[in-house]
């Protein structure tokens, strides 16, 4: 298994975006999505604002494999649903990073109905 460096777990974590493409079922890429993205220790999550019914997150989770940009990052990766115990510190963490934004906003992806719309991206 690979993981991320250093180096691409910084880009994430001081990057706004993310941009996110699921691989289709022949090979190619979907268009990229510019999304939220926060780390948290040694990986790297995405919540989709609009719940789990939002087009790119069901995508992404059929799929399981996709790319990322970030920074100056660009890495095939899949994509899992991480364990439960994780999602409190990830509001913390979404919280902090985008609370210049405004509680309306940030609550978008922060609080416990995020649990179903989040997913781990992992280095392919």
């Amino acid at each position: 298994m690979s993981s991320w460096t250093e180096h691409e777990l910084e880009q994430a974590e001081v990057s706004d975006e993310l941009h996110v493409s699921s691989y289709r079922q022949d090979g190619t890429l979907r268009p990229y999505v510019t999304i939220w993205a926060v780390r948290l220790g040694d990986a790297v999550y995405v919540r989709s604002a609009y719940g789990p019914g939002n087009g790119w997150f069901r995508r992404a989770r059929a799929s399981g494999t996709g790319r990322v940009r970030v920074g100056d990052v660009e890495r095939d990766v899949r994509v899992e649903v991480p364990a439960d115990d994780v999602h409190p510190s990830l509001d913390d963490v979404y919280r902090a990073k985008y609370g210049r934004y405004g509680k309306r906003m940030v609550d978008t992806v922060a609080g416990p109905e995020l649990t179903g719309a989040t997913l781990r991206v992992v280095p392919a």
